[in-house]
């Protein structure tokens, strides 16, 4: 059977990601589609909409045959990073391809991008780090630095698909793995669009904002398949709200007020004395939004203090992800579930894939899975206490869903 890998974080699934899996199944003429997914935390330092497990099933309802979980230690990091962790587990699986999402739409460039860095890594590196000197974001400053290098035709590093895509082909090309890489042209919408400006398509972060803005699912129903709508319907009425930020600003601002400085610098991405920033700015606001309106700079953006809050609020350790750095690779397969397609082709490839399955928390006891446990309990406090300890029970007894066709 064959296999076609895609990266995805499905916050929540919509009909740019249904797109999405039936081009990939078809650039790739595939058998089998398998997700890398993210799980409670976001690459952009968000939690997500609703849980792994509702968007999984959104995932196995649209056509996705395996659904994985990227570990937290790569999930909530850098494009490198991410790419890195999320290449290891479609590697490890035996996929045959990969497709993703990118501005660019043609999978030429970015070859030729990840050869031209390879030949000039050392003066490409040099150059990023001066700019990021200056106070830019990583994507500008990677964007300004093949730009110093006067090499004209070169894939644009300022847009967060081609930034993505990029580490993708160069972690495939890094870990010699036989994966074939595509790419889709992102159409309609772009990845930052804040509202819809298709009827049809739009980007989650707008279908996140029309959620907020109107607290009523009807609103989106345009832009999502009828199974993710009705998922998120029925995540609304079991408990009652959706997951973001404000749920969660005021743990962060208990860890922020009562953690010691010395505590605060151990907790990963925090440098730069901006800990002291963080606690005096969280003493007086009232919401995230306003929280972090007030401690964003030039060098700090939104999306690096997100992703500082997200490891103070699950207290990660720079020691604890320094694996995830060293090795680029993930060491475990979780399974948050299959097709029964997809369990055909598990059963055929079982024999060959190197990483343990982990199903069960508590029987395991790598350090990468730790972080996905705090994860998970950090993740369950935006609940009220009758579906927080429902929710965290689940985390430890939940079995891979085994999506029939027939039942939703």
């Amino acid at each position: 059977m064959k296999s076609v890998g895609i990266i995805v974080e499905y916050n929540p699934f919509h009909n740019g990601h249904a797109y999405h899996v039936q081009q990939a199944k078809t650039i790739s003429n595939a058998d089998i589609v398998i997700a890398v997914m993210s799980g409670y935390f976001l690459q952009r330092g968000e939690p997500a909409l609703v849980s792994k497990w509702a968007r999984t099933n959104m995932a196995l309802r649209a056509g996705v045959d395996i659904v994985i979980e990227l570990p937290y230690a790569f999930a909530t990091q850098k494009a490198e990073v991410f790419a890195n962790g999320a290449i290891s587990l479609l590697h490890a699986l035996g996929v045959d391809s990969l497709c993703f999402g990118s501005e660019e739409g043609n999978i030429t460039p970015f070859h030729e991008l990840v050869n031209f860095y390879k030949k000039n890594e050392g003066v490409l590196d040099v150059a990023i780090k001066k700019e990021i000197k200056k106070g830019v974001s990583y994507p500008k400053a990677a964007a300004s630095a093949f730009h110093v290098l006067k090499e004209e035709g070169l894939l644009d590093l300022s847009l967060p698909n081609n930034i993505l895509g990029f580490h993708y082909v160069k972690a495939i090309k890094e870990k010699q793995a036989e994966i074939e890489a595509f790419t889709v042209a992102r159409t309609k919408s772009g990845y930052h669009d804040p509202a819809p400006k298709d009827r049809s398509i739009a980007s989650a972060t707008s279908i996140r904002n029309e959620l907020k803005s109107t607290n009523h699912l009807k609103a989106i129903q345009s832009f999502v398949p009828n199974t993710t709508l009705a998922i998120l319907e029925k995540e609304y009425a079991s408990h009652g709200q959706f997951v973001s930020w404000e749920k969660l600003f005021p743990f962060l601002k208990y860890r922020l007020l009562t953690a010691p400085l010395d505590e605060l610098q151990m907790i990963y991405e925090i440098e730069e004395g901006i800990e002291s920033r963080l606690v005096s700015r969280v003493k007086d606001a009232q919401s995230f939004q306003k929280f972090i309106e007030s401690v964003k700079t030039k060098r700090f953006t939104w999306t690096r203090l997100q992703r500082m809050c997200t490891h103070i609020l699950t207290n990660a350790k720079k020691c604890e992800m320094a694996e995830a750095l060293e090795t680029k690779e993930a060491d475990y397969i979780r399974l948050l579930g299959m097709s029964l397609n997809g369990q055909l082709y598990l059963n055929q490839m079982k024999k060959n894939i190197s990483l343990p399955f982990i199903s069960k928390y508590s029987k395991h006891h790598q350090d990468l899975l730790k972080l996905d446990v705090v994860a998970a309990h950090t993740y369950g406090l935006a609940f009220p206490p009758p579906v927080r300890e429902q929710f965290i029970k689940a985390e430890y007894t939940m079995h891979p869903i085994i999506q029939s066709p027939f039942r939703l």
